[in-house]
């Protein structure tokens, strides 16, 4: 049996203190950890096969383009597009502009939020979309990126009532059926909407905080600023 095989520990620390060897590094092309590092620290330069065994992680074609290669090339930015969240960081860490093939990539999740606001600097349909399939990175897009309110955002937020909140705080600066209607899924979030975003109780954001006797006694106490059956009720125990 091999050296290389049998202590592969041992080899790579031997390689490391002495320099590159071929049994080395086909040992470490075996790992795309052990590539990447035996690329870096100790053949100190690119070569095909330890770029084609990083290649195999889509982080490790990132780091291996940023860190050896030092520039971009079709195979290290072809593996990271097998992740949308490597694609970004390629996009943005390696060619340091926008391509196609990276924005497609990201555009696989809502990392599509970090491609617009970092690597394109604009909006776009295609990214806009990739954002709108969590709510968080929906409010996140309309706020940041396009700076202004959409049907299509706010819709994506409102499936979250903290996110449909926070829409209504910071990006419509107003209070709207839609976001109210979404916030009161949540005791919390009907409170703050109340407090901050009404700015006055209503029936409907009272009777969702009432819910949790925390925030019946909040409401209450910020919101209608006097006591009330259904409040007193409702928080009953509340502090303790």
């Amino acid at each position: 049996m091999s050296i290389i095989n049998s202590l592969p520990d041992w080899v790579f620390q031997y390689t490391e203190e002495h320099g590159p060897c071929e049994e080395g590094r086909r040992f470490a092309c075996k790992d795309p950890v052990r590539a990447y590092r035996y690329a870096l620290l100790i053949d100190k330069c690119a070569r095909d096969d330890t770029r084609g065994a990083a290649c195999t992680e889509p982080h490790l074609a990132v780091s291996y383009a940023r860190v050896v290669d030092k520039c971009p090339r079709e195979d290290t930015r072809a593996a990271a597009c097998r992740s949308p969240e490597w694609a970004y960081n390629y996009a943005f860490d390696v060619d340091e502009c926008a391509r196609e093939d990276t924005r497609a990539a990201a555009c696989r999740s809502p990392m599509g939020y970090f491609y617009a606001r970092d690597v394109d600097g604009c909006a776009r349909e295609d990214t806009r979309q990739a954002a709108c399939e969590e709510p968080k990175w929906a409010y996140n897009y309309a706020r940041v990126v396009d700076g202004c309110a959409r049907e299509d955002t706010r819709q994506a937020a409102c499936r979250n009532p903290e996110w449909a909140y926070q829409y209504a705080r910071l990006v419509d600066k107003c209070p709207r059926k839609d976001t109210r209607q979404a916030a009161c899924r949540n005791p919390e979030w009907a409170y703050q909407y109340a407090r901050v975003v009404d700015k006055c109780p209503r029936e409907d954001t009272r009777q969702a905080a009432c819910r949790d006797p925390e925030y019946a006694y909040r409401y209450a106490q910020y919101v209608d600023e006097h006591s009330r059956e259904d409040t007193r009720t409702a928080s009953y125990g509340y502090p303790e």
